[in-house]
């Protein structure tokens, strides 16, 4: 490669890195233990869904309970699982009966423990692992800021791993093998991030596509909605079949029993292998009152195998369907490929404990430009002024990303405590303690403290977890095992590894000061 374009892409990735890397981190640490979103939840609650990936069968019976405590007749009803917990989403239209009391008609949204009954509002039911999946598309920031801040990172990050991987091309397979541990510092980092950088390139550069089209896809069909739909968002939502099609009530009641459970029965024996996530429920107890019924086949069977159908409730008629076991449609398979590659739910638990490392692994990269960043420029030629300038961008910088590892490790502690505290606990003891910790190490200007304290105290903490949950659940991982609770296993067990990791990085790599070789 040419000298010029060398220098234009070599510093269209510094730059590109540089500006979004601790928003990037915040994306990818917090992404990484989004993967085990389900698992952390059912942790902090100490519970195991008897269910996965699929709605109770009893729908009627969901209903029945429901209705001892809402007005059912004539509102739309979703019932859905989309999260492997044990609540499940109840989502209700407003009430079209003039005739039902004014406050009793609005539309309401609830979890319900199938088991108990009980009904919790989304701020009751927001736990640690709401709360990290949702920080690592930054959604804390009022919507739609957020999300549209994480889908430039997003993008931006496109541009940068493309051009690093330009940037080394000529020489990707020498720098791929190279490592040279008694050179000077900034060669260490430009070695591990050269190296783990093309390790987790294809990773990464998925996670760049799938992050940017599902946070800035409102802003790349803006221009089909003006020009195509003449504004109107809904009319694309319909040809997208985001919305649900619409069953204008009769006004008159049902005849016969308004009974979901055989439906869901017909379409698992035309449908093998079918799992229910989602019952939505057209006008109870109407004439007109249609059942709608979604899910998919196991991703083992095939890997986009969406499918539905809508029965019409007066004689069971089929109104429409799409077999998930024929469903070769371009639409399906662009939502379902993106969402499948970026949560990493096709594989089981070993892959997402394979994403779960690549996402570490890429906070080690950020890491790492960071350094190799404030290293270039802590040069005798480099004013003084500029060099201050620069030590205190990688001063912040490391404090921001490195806090969050002891940070999150706390957390796991406190909502162990309090495991029903919901969303404005979770703020607190994060946010204030992640900010507090930062200012510190700040203020400390020492990259190598503030790395092997977070380390330390990292690996302390995520070690106490599985003791705090002992403590307060009362089960220790063999217990769990033998209540086949492994939900709570794999939580303790992943805290286990980081913490002895972290120790070990801490005492036996750290401590070591690295020499040359005497020749």
């Amino acid at each position: 490669m040419q000298q010029r374009p060398y220098n234009i892409l070599f510093h269209t990735h510094t730059v590109s890195g540089i500006v979004i890397c601790v928003a990037l981190y915040v994306i990818f640490f917090t992404g990484s233990f989004s993967f085990f979103r389900d698992e952390i939840t059912n942790w902090q609650r100490d519970e195991q869904p008897a269910v996965i990936d699929a709605i109770p069968e009893d729908v009627d019976g969901l209903i029945a309970t429901i209705g001892k405590s809402h007005v059912l007749k004539h509102r739309d009803i979703e019932i859905s699982r989309y999260y492997n917990e044990k609540r499940i989403n109840v989502n209700m239209g407003a009430v079209q009966d003039t005739l039902v009391p004014e406050e009793q008609r609005g539309g309401i949204f609830f979890s319900l423990n199938p088991e108990d009954a009980t009904e919790h509002t989304y701020e009751e039911s927001y736990g640690l692992g709401e709360f990290l999946y949702r920080l690592h598309f930054l959604d804390q920031i009022p919507y739609p800021y957020g999300r549209f801040l994480a889908g430039l990172v997003a993008f931006f990050f496109l541009f940068a791993i493309i051009t690093g991987i330009l940037v080394h091309w000529d020489k990707m397979v020498k720098n791929f093998y190279v490592f040279r541990p008694w050179a000077k510092l900034k060669t260490v980092w430009t070695d591990a991030h050269t190296a783990l950088g093309v390790i987790g390139f294809p990773f990464q550069f998925m996670y760049a596509v799938t992050g940017a089209f599902f946070l800035l896809k409102a802003i790349f069909v803006f221009p089909s909605v003006i020009g195509l739909y003449n504004g109107d968002e809904s009319k694309l939502y319909d040809e997208l079949e985001y919305n649900h099609p619409v069953f204008p009530p009769e006004g008159e009641p049902l005849e016969g029993k308004a009974s979901i459970n055989p439906l869901i029965q017909r379409t698992k024996q035309e449908w093998p292998g079918f799992q229910v996530q989602e019952a939505h429920i057209f006008n109870y107890g109407d004439a007109n009152m249609h059942v709608a019924i979604s899910g998919h086949l196991e991703p083992s069977r095939k890997l986009n195998s969406s499918g539905h159908v809508i029965y019409r409730m007066s004689d069971r008629s089929v109104v429409s369907s799409l077999n998930p076991e024929t469903n070769d449609r371009y639409l399906d398979g662009v939502k379902n490929l993106l969402f499948r590659l970026h949560f990493g739910d096709f594989g089981g638990t070993a892959l997402r404990v394979i994403y779960f490392v690549l996402g570490l692994i890429s906070c080690f990269v950020i890491l790492s430009g960071i350094l190799i960043w404030v290293s270039a420029r802590d040069k005798k030629n480099v004013p003084d002024r500029k060099r201050r300038f620069y030590r205190a961008v990688g001063h912040w910088y490391l404090a921001i990303c490195l806090s969050m590892y002891p940070v999150t490790a706390l957390s796991f502690i406190l909502v162990k405590a309090f495991p029903d505290s919901g969303r404005s606990f979770l703020y607190l003891i994060y946010f204030i303690p992640w900010g507090i910790l930062s200012a510190l190490f700040i203020l400390k200007k020492d990259n190598a403290f503030t790395n092997r304290q977070c380390l330390l105290w990292g690996g302390i903490l995520g070690l106490m977890v599985p003791v705090v949950n002992a403590i307060f659940s009362g089960n220790w991982i063999g217990t769990n095992l033998a209540r086949n609770f492994h939900d709570a296993v794999l939580v303790d067990v992943l805290w286990i590894v980081l913490g002895l990791f972290s120790l070990w990085l801490v005492f036996f790599k750290l401590k070591k000061r690295i020499t040359p070789p005497v020749a």
